[in-house]
């Protein structure tokens, strides 16, 4: 006998029994031990072949165990275990059954025919459980079919179909699928092409998400039912692994063998199973190597002569890419297109599966709930296909509902919370002595006590509400299974079952949760239930809300009050610009409210006016009042899109080019987060054909990537600035302000193309700023500035005179100051007690020459450190002192300290020449502590 022609599998059955006979203390490994590692093995013949026999492996343990008991045991260290001549017998007798049946190799099989066979313990167990020859080869020749073992891993091979395949028919006949509604015709056409007598092989071609695996249950689903053509009928649908079928493959030729074992198995079924292929185009390339052919090439011939019906189930896109380049294997499918349901479709689905997720989740799911979840699913994301978002809604839906049902609710949790804090500041009291502590400390055993009497009232309300709701599911649970013990029993013509199901049990389990249900909700409406047991439309609409960011819940009496102010909100920021402020408060309220043209975006406005009105600032107001976060918003400068091929950096690069796969600026953003605010800056900069690109987003709210792939504008808010006209209104400012507006719209046809304007909801010109609202600004900026320098510790005062000098310096960017002036400017600055102070006032002189101005001062923070500031004014003196030695001026001034002679260096303390930058009051402090520092130096040196 060659130990080499062992199976991988008897191999490891002869090692685990020698582990057991050493466990158990036994010097010799026996039959029984043999069969006790058969029984052990998950994998392999035996457990099929014992199964098919009808005999119970529990069963022959538990007398391969007691029999072990009775055989004797060494007590100590002894050697390794060795096989018993009845073992070996055993052995030699199963190399005879594998010759016998002319396999190559000895296997798990022959085994068990060998041992069934012995005179011993082993033999006799078996011939009890009804173990016989005759039955065993008839057994074996079912389940391995014609198969012979060839090498030393025939498992791979028997039982290919049970292995790499999963029955779809015997899942729909335990009820394990879950209904197929709709879908008729395509159920009725993939019938039609299965039918005829060659390439019998329809191919489901649709968009993830739109149904094509439910349509090949639903086709398991009928042949169960009966309800197919008589050529269909009892009929086996398997879905291939394809996974599977691959995973261990190591060696070339591997997966080949199982796919061909597979293919030979179906062949051998003699027409009786229709093999469905997910992603059909998985077989494409599956298996290849060097040398070797794929999976595809394998299964064209049995394809082409009508042996192997195949259904197969791809999208369109990979069916283009990778079915439709082989011509040779297009050829043998019918395509079957599926498109994507209606939102009544999809209601009418839903309904169908709501039961079942009921059961699941334990939770009741309204009707109102699945009208809200097709149509706000079909409305708002983009990007995925009906039935499928659908679905997901209201599994998470259900799920979030189910989770706060096992949570505590949320006010229980407040008082466990604030219980938990009066018991540690109790605690704390403990340890103090005094009246007042003790007065506090009954104080609070008062409220420990009351809190405890609320506590444990909330938590009984709490356990018995959670308690009804479980008893509910489990009734609903119990329904569950009797409708499928009664379709089962109607199946099998097992009348007199059906009648006691329907009629009995059942009808009385639905009076029950009929009565439980109204039970539960009249209390839920008496006691103001802590616990929510059914999902509605709200529900919905918060995974909505959470998934794209779009505000889809009902407005709450506090949003319809910040909506109605918001007005109010944005001109806090933005001065002087009503009528502006007005078209986009209108703007958001439409689209909150609904009556937002469904079509197109929310809003689409051009800002036309000088630089500085507010244009952009508008925009980030907005986007505050959205998203508390002015810079929550896609900001596209384009005059980064000057060129025609910036184009591209919109919408993602075409295909071929650097970047294809990276996707567009604008795209992409808009993709990840559908509610946004666009600012698109300085729009007449762009080429002309950025201004195509967004024609189609401002008639359909649509736009189409480097990819294919549809992004939809219809939640956005899409704000476009401008300075065309700027020009005008500078010209025009003794001008009417309607006589301005016309010119600059006039302006304006001349930069744009008619479609594009006509497109816009509405062009808005910024006013011009007087003196009194660029007086509003200052007072703004001023308090912006005012509280930043707070954080620093430093106090920013400033007088009437110097805000009404500042508004008046707005037209200068820059503005010299010359020591010695007739109009003189003052700035004090000395330290407070909590911060240091910044005092700025204004003295104007009987002769005024120039804008007014306003000079500011600083000292260092004092939260830098006080050693920084000196070392940096020794720096700057020890600087100028060397400067005054390198220039050789024989009438240089001697050095002076800093800390020397200081009331007079005040006194004669030159002016800085200053400039007066962008917004009155917001000069960095490093600038000007760097003035300061200047300042110093100049008193070193005076």
């Amino acid at each position: 006998m060659r130990y080499d022609r062992f199976t991988i599998k008897t191999q490891e059955a002869l090692q685990k029994a020698l582990e057991l006979s050493a466990e158990r203390g036994q010097p010799e490994c026996l039959p029984l031990h043999l069969l006790l590692a058969l029984l052990q093995e998950s994998e392999g013949m035996v457990q099929p072949l014992l199964g098919k026999l009808g005999v119970d492996p529990g069963v022959i343990s538990k007398m391969a165990e007691a029999e072990l008991q009775r055989q004797p045991k060494v007590a100590g260290a002894a050697a390794q275990p060795a096989a018993s001549r009845e073992l070996q017998g055993v052995l030699e007798q199963a190399w005879k059954k594998a010759e016998a049946l002319k396999d190559e190799y000895v296997s798990t099989e022959h085994l068990l025919m060998a041992l069934a066979a012995e005179s011993g313990a082993a033999g006799k167990i078996l011939t009890m459980v009804g173990l016989k020859p005759d039955a065993f080869l008839k057994a074996l020749q079912e389940v391995r079919g014609s198969h012979r073992v060839t090498d030393p891993n025939p498992e791979d091979k028997a039982q290919a179909l049970k292995r790499y395949c999963r029955d779809l028919t015997a899942m729909a006949n335990s009820g394990k699928l879950d209904p197929v509604i709709g879908r008729d015709a395509e159920i009725r056409r993939v019938i039609q092409v299965l039918s005829r007598r060659t390439k019998n092989n329809p191919v489901l071609i649709g968009e993830p998400g739109v149904g094509k695996t439910a349509i090949a249950e639903g086709l398991a689903q009928r042949i169960v039912a009966g309800d197919v053509p008589e050529g269909l009928k009892n009929k086996w649908v398997l879905s291939l692994d394809m996974g599977a079928l691959v995973a261990g493959a190591k060696y070339r030729g591997e997966f080949e063998d199982r796919l061909k074992a597979v293919l030979k198995e179906i062949g051998d079924a003699d027409g009786r199973v229709i093999l469905f292929i997910d992603e059909l185009h998985t077989v494409v390339g599956a298996g290849a190597a060097e040398g070797a052919i794929d999976a595809s090439n394998m299964l064209k011939p049995a394809l082409a002569r009508g042996e192997l019906r195949c259904i197969g189930a791809t999208t369109l896109n990979e069916f283009r890419k990778y079915i439709e380049k082989d011509a040779a294997l297009e050829r043998r499918f019918q395509t079957v297109l599926v498109g994507e349901p209606t939102v009544a479709d999809t209601v009418s689905i839903l309904r169908g599966l709501r039961e079942r997720y009921e059961v699941h989740h334990g939770v009741k799911i309204r009707d109102a709930a699945l009208i809200a979840a097709a149509e706000l699913s079909h409305r708002y994301i983009s990007g995925r296909f009906l039935p499928d978002k659908a679905i997901d809604l209201i599994d998470e839906a259900a799920a979030k509902l189910r989770t706060e049902i096992d949570s505590l609710p949320t006010e229980l949790d407040e008082v466990e919370r604030r219980w938990r804090q009066v018991e540690v500041e109790r605690e704390g009291l403990k340890r103090e002595k005094g009246e007042g502590n003790k007065a506090r400390r009954e104080k609070l055993e008062a409220e420990l006590a009351e809190m405890s009497h609320q506590r444990d009232a909330l938590r009984l309300r709490w356990q018995n509400e959670k308690q009804k709701i479980e008893g509910l599911q489990k009734v609903k649970e119990e329904i569950e299974r009797l409708k499928q013990q009664e379709t089962l029993a109607e199946r099998e013509g097992n009348l007199e079952k059906v009648a006691e199901i329907r009629y009995g049990r059942l009808r009385e389990l639905q009076a029950q949760l009929v009565q439980a249900e109204k039970s539960l909700g009249a209390e839920g409406q008496t006691n103001n239930a802590l616990l929510k047991d059914a999902v509605d439309e709200e529900d919905i609409a918060e995974v909505v809300a959470r998934w794209t960011g779009i505000p889809v819940t009902r407005l709450l009496e506090g949003e319809m009050g910040k909506l109605l102010a918001m007005e109010d909100r944005l001109r806090e920021r933005v001065v002087g610009q009503d009528e502006a402020v007005r078209v986009v408060s209108d703007a958001v309220r439409r689209a909150r409210s609904g009556l937002a043209e469904p079509n197109r975006p929310l809003g689409s406005f051009m800002f036309l006016g000088p630089t500085g009105v507010g244009k952009t600032e508008l925009a980030r107001a907005l986007a505050e009042f959205l998203f508390d976060d002015e810079n929550a918003m896609v900001r596209i400068d384009m005059s980064e899109y000057m060129e025609r091929h910036a184009v591209a950096r919109l919408i993602g690069a075409p295909p071929g080019y650097v970047g294809y796969e990276e996707g567009g600026q604008l795209t992409e953003a808009v993709r990840r987060k559908p509610y946004c605010l666009i600012l698109f800056d300085e729009i007449e900069k762009a080429h002309p054909e950025v201004f195509s690109i967004l024609l189609q987003v401002l008639d359909d709210g649509r736009l189409t990537d480097g990819q294919g792939r549809t992004v939809d504008f219809k939640q956005t808010l899409m704000i476009m600035t401008s300075n065309i006209g700027a020009t005008l209104i500078s010209q025009m400012t003794d001008e009417p302000e309607e006589l301005m507006d016309k010119a600059v719209r006039e302006e304006l046809k001349n930069h744009f193309k008619p479609e594009f304007l006509n497109r816009l909801d509405d062009i808005v010109v910024f006013h011009r700023l007087d003196e009194r609202l660029i007086g509003q600004i200052v007072s703004r900026q001023v308090a912006r500035v005012t509280a930043r320098l707070h954080d620093k510790r430093i106090t920013l005062t400033l007088d009437e005179a110097a805000l009404q000098a500042k508004g008046v310096a707005r037209e200068a960017h820059v503005v010299d100051q010359h020591p010695g002036g007739d109009e003189q400017e003052h700035a004090q600055a000395g330290h407070g007690e909590d911060h240091d102070d910044l005092r700025g006032n204004h003295d104007q002189g009987a002769d005024r020459r120039g804008p007014q101005t306003a000079q500011n001062a600083v000292l260092p923070v004092g939260g830098q450190g006080e050693g920084d500031g000196d070392q940096a004014e020794q720096r700057v003196h020890d600087q100028r002192v060397e400067d005054q030695r390198t220039a050789g001026d024989d009438a240089r001034q001697p050095v002076v300290d800093d800390h020397e002679e200081e009331d007079e260096q005040d006194r004669d303390q030159p002016r800085l020449q200053d400039r007066v930058e962008g917004e009155v009051g917001e000069r960095r402090p490093d600038r000007l502590e760097a003035d300061l520092l200047e300042r110093e130096g100049q008193r070193a040196v005076g």
